[in-house]
C-alpha cells in the first residue's frame, strides 16, 4: 500500500498569466477540499508548496492529496477523527493536513522531535486512529513513518466532498504541565472572494519560516494554499535563507516571531540590504513580546504600513492588531481589540482602572457558538468572561499593553513552555528533591529556561540535560542551572517563580 516517496526538485516558474483571480472570485464558503481543487482547475501548473528543492503544483497537490485521502481512509480515519502528524516543516505535512481535510478529519500537527512518552500522551488524548510522521508503533494505532508513499494504484480522481466538524487541533502545554488539544471552533471550509484573514493574498507568493506544529505558521500557511497562493515553506529557520527567499520567490507576504526579527537585524547589513525585499509588504508578528529596538528596525527597513503585530490566543476568544505607524504613537502596545472585548482584572475579580496591571480577560463576540473546546483541560470562564492566564493593562484609549504573556509562562523563540511541565520532568531524577524553573531575559530568543534544583547528591548539568532530553523536546531542555541546599517550596507545596526571578533578574 505505501512505498518510498521520490524526490521533486522546485521551480521558480512564475504565476500564469491565464490564472484566474480568486480573489475576484464569487463570495461563497466551500469546503477546503473543494478549494484545493477548485484551485487546480483553475491553474494546475502553478506552482502551490515549495519547501527547499522540493515543489508542488497545484494540479499535483490535488490530484496527490485524493491518492493520500483514500489511503488514509483504508487505515481508518473517518469523519472527524483527530490524526496526529508529526511531521518537520515540508511539503509532506502540508498534504497530509490537505487529504485529512478532504475526509472530513481534523489534523492535530505537533513536533516531529517530541520525545515519545510526550507523544504517547497526545496521541491518547486525540485518540489518533493513525500517527503520521513516525515509525515507531503505538498499541491499537497505526503509524506512517516520513517519506512514505501510498500505493500508486489508489485513484487520484475526486474523492467525495466532507467536512470536519474542527479544522485543526493544535497541542498547548498547559499551566498544568499536562497536554492539551485546543480544537477549533471552526469547520473544514474556507471563505472564497473575501478579504480579512489577516491580508493572506490571494494568488500570490507567502513565506512560512516558523514550524508548522505551531499554531500561526500552520494556520497562515494553510490559508495561503487555500487562496492559490504559492506557499514556501521554510525546513527550518535561517535568518540569511529568509531574506534570500523573499527575493527569489518575489514574497508579498510572511508572518515572523521577534527572534526570527532579531536575526534577521543581526546579519550584517551589508548582507541583509543585498536582497531586494521590494516585493513584501506584508509582515505580521507574533507568539511573543517584540523588543522595541527589533521593532524600530524592522519599520525603518521596510516602512511602518507593512509591519503588523497580533495578539490573541490559540483559542480565538479575542484578538488585539497594530500596525506600525500606530505602534509609533502607541509605544509598546499591541493595539485594541478588534475581535471581541477585552478588559483587565484585578485579584479579587473587579475591573481595573486604566493603566493598572492586571489579569486580561476576553468576551467571545458569539457565545453560542464558541470559537474552540479543550481535550484536557477546562477553560477559565468568570461570567462568559475568558482568561488565558495573561497580565496587561490598557490606555485610555483601549489600547492593551502587555506585562507579562502569562505569570509563569516562559515565552522562548515563540514557543511557549510552562514552568510545571519541565519541573516534573526534573523531579523524576532520584536525586532531586524539589525544583523551579523560570525564564531569564535573552537577547536573541526573549527568554531562555533556568533551572533552579535542590538536590540529595552530586548532580550535574550534563547529568540532568542527559536525563531530561529522554523525557522533554529540545527547547524545553534548560539553558542554565542552579543547585541549591534550601527547600524550594512552602509547606502547602507552592513555588513562588514570579520572586525567584525578580531576584535573579535584579542580581
Amino acid at each position: 500500500m505505501w512505498g518510498p516517496k521520490k524526490s521533486k526538485k522546485s521551480s521558480n516558474k512564475s504565476p500564469s498569466a491565464s490564472s484566474s483571480s480568486l480573489a475576484d472570485a464569487e463570495r461563497r464558503e466551500v469546503a477546503i477540499g473543494t478549494a484545493v481543487a477548485e484551485n487546480a482547475q483553475a491553474d494546475p501548473d502553478r506552482p502551490a508548496i515549495t519547501c527547499g528543492d522540493v515543489t508542488i503544483t497545484r494540479g499535483e497537490l490535488d490530484r496527490r492529496t485524493n491518492r493520500l485521502a483514500r489511503a488514509y481512509a483504508q487505515l481508518g480515519v473517518g469523519q472527524d477523527d483527530l490524526v496526529t502528524i508529526a511531521l518537520p516543516n515540508s511539503v509532506e505535512f502540508y498534504e497530509a493536513s490537505i487529504a485529512l481535510w478532504k475526509l472530513g478529519a481534523t489534523p492535530q500537527p505537533v513536533s516531529a522531535r517530541l520525545p515519545r512518552a510526550e507523544l504517547e500522551a497526545i496521541v491518547e488524548l486525540a485518540n489518533s486512529p493513525v500517527v503520521i510522521g513516525v515509525d515507531q508503533s503505538f498499541e491499537g494505532r497505526k503509524s506512517i513513518p516520513v517519506g512514505v508513499e501510498p500505493d500508486a494504484a489508489l485513484p487520484d480522481d475526486p474523492v467525495p466532498e466532507r467536512i470536519a466538524a474542527s479544522w485543526k487541533a493544535p497541542t498547548s502545554g498547559g499551566s498544568t504541565g499536562r497536554p492539551k488539544l485546543i480544537l477549533s471552533g471552526t469547520r473544514g471550509v474556507t471563505q472564497r472572494g473575501v478579504g480579512g484573514a489577516f491580508s493572506v493574498p490571494y494568488d500570490s507568493v507567502v513565506l512560512i519560516p516558523g514550524p508548522l506544529y505551531h499554531n500561526a505558521p500552520f494556520q497562515f500557511g494553510a490559508v495561503g494554499i487555500f487562496r492559490g497562493s504559492h506557499v514556501i515553506v521554510m525546513p527550518r529557520f535561517d535568518a540569511a535563507s529568509m531574506v534570500e527567499l523573499v527575493e527569489r520567490h518575489s514574497v508579498e507576504w510572511t508572518f515572523v516571531v521577534p527572534t526570527m526579527m532579531s536575526r534577521v537585524m543581526r546579519l550584517p547589513e551589508a548582507e541583509r540590504l543585498a536582497c531586494d525585499v521590494s516585493s513584501l509588504t506584508t509582515v505580521w508578528h507574533g507568539a511573543a513580546p517584540c523588543p522595541p529596538w527589533v521593532k524600530e528596525a524592522w519599520i525603518d527597513w521596510l516602512g511602518p504600513e507593512a509591519i503588523w503585530e497580533l495578539y490573541a490566543g490559540t483559542e480565538g476568544q479575542g484578538l488585539c492588531i497594530i500596525r506600525g505607524d500606530d505602534w509609533l504613537a502607541h509605544r509598546g502596545s499591541v493595539g485594541r481589540p478588534v475581535y471581541g472585548r477585552m478588559k483587565i482584572v484585578g485579584p479579587d475579580g473587579a475591573e481595573l482602572k486604566t493603566g493598572e496591571t492586571g489579569e486580561i480577560f476576553m468576551l467571545p463576540p458569539d457565545r453560542e457558538n464558541p470559537t474552540y473546546r479543550y481535550i484536557g483541560a477546562e477553560p477559565k470562564v468568570v461570567d462568559g468572561w475568558e482568561s488565558i492566564g495573561d497580565m496587561g493593562w490598557m490606555d485610555d484609549e483601549g489600547y492593551v499593553y502587555i506585562a507579562d504573556r502569562r505569570t509563569d509562562l516562559i515565552l522562548s523563540g515563540g514557543a511557549n513552555i510552562y514552568p510545571a511541565e519541565v519541573e516534573a520532568a526534573l523531579d523524576e531524577h532520584p536525586l532531586v528533591v524539589s525544583s523551579a524553573v523560570i525564564g531569564l531575559p535573552d537577547d536573541d530568543l526573549g527568554h531562555v529556561v533556568h533551572a533552579i534544583v535542590q538536590t540529595r547528591g552530586d548532580l550535574t548539568r550534563e547529568d540532568l540535560n542527559v536525563f531530561l532530553t529522554e523525557r522533554l523536546v529540545r527547547y524545553k531542555v534548560p539553558r542554565s542551572y542552579e543547585f541549591v541546599d534550601e527547600p524550594l517550596r512552602d509547606d502547602a507545596g507552592k513555588v513562588r517563580r514570579t520572586q525567584l526571578r525578580e531576584a535573579r533578574v535584579t542580581r
